[in-house]
């Protein structure tokens, strides 16, 4: 009689909520392991605010992110490193953010993104970075006929966000895609539509996760043949610069 008693009080000292307590939701896309994030993710909204001076912005630029996405901000053709030349600076702000923050999982870029002093910074020298004209194109030998299934599928459900020339909005942080490599655009929504990638709007996850590999392939092939619109060609600011190597236009 008296170890029941015993039994009894002891679980009646277990709280009610752990005899209870379900087992814990899987979150959808990767799991971060071992990728802490040193930054709180309300850094954004704080670099949103600030307006970032791109000739300090240079100095960082150059101390880490040009050894991979080169001087000119081109990346590389192969789609491993993407073009980050001309693009928004609130788009730079928010990735940078999400990968400090471990909102957006890219261990390859954590080590150098968290070293960056500002972010809003580097992100403001970015944009002035004019956009290079060989970017990584699709190759294959039905190369017409992807690009012009593609146009359909992105005139459909992507020109609205992203906008018809593939410009993007800067107010929402839609991303420049134009002059963006082929495989990087391939490798970024397939990962997506995977849920590998769940840094992006659910309007994206909606669209995009109805579309095959055929589809994804034919919608990259169209946006990475997109004419880079003239007037993203030479930004506002005397700091153009450029490889002339790279087949970008210099003021």
């Amino acid at each position: 009689m008296h170890k029941v008693l015993i039994v009894a009080a002891s679980i009646a000292l277990i709280p009610s909520f752990a005899l209870a307590q379900p087992p814990a939701e899987k979150k959808p896309g990767i799991e971060i392991k071992d990728y802490p994030g040193n930054t709180p993710p309300t850094e954004k909204v704080a670099a949103l605010s600030l307006k970032g001076n791109a000739k300090a912005g240079a100095a960082d630029y150059k101390a880490y992110c040009e050894t991979c996405h080169m001087p000119s901000g081109g990346g590389s053709p192969d789609g491993s490193i993407p073009q980050l030349a001309g693009q928004h600076s609130s788009v730079v702000i928010k990735q940078l953010a999400d990968i400090r923050s471990g909102l957006r999982y890219n261990p390859t870029m954590y080590p150098f993104a968290r070293k960056l002093p500002a972010i809003a910074n580097v992100a403001a020298y970015i944009e002035t970075l004019c956009i290079p004209l060989d970017s990584g194109k699709y190759q294959g030998p039905d190369a017409a006929k992807q690009i012009a299934d593609g146009k359909l599928l992105y005139e459909k459900q992507c020109a609205q966000c992203h906008q018809p020339a593939g410009q993007g909005l800067k107010e929402m942080f839609y991303p420049v895609l134009a002059g963006q490599h082929y495989h990087y655009l391939l490798r970024q929504m397939t990962e997506i539509r995977d849920g590998k990638r769940i840094d992006v709007p659910p309007e994206m996850f909606k669209v995009i996760t109805k579309y095959n590999d055929a589809q994804l392939l034919a919608v990259a092939a169209y946006q990475a043949n997109l004419t880079t619109p003239r007037s993203m060609m030479m930004p506002h600011s005397s700091m153009c610069k450029t490889d002339s190597t790279k087949g970008g236009k210099t003021k």
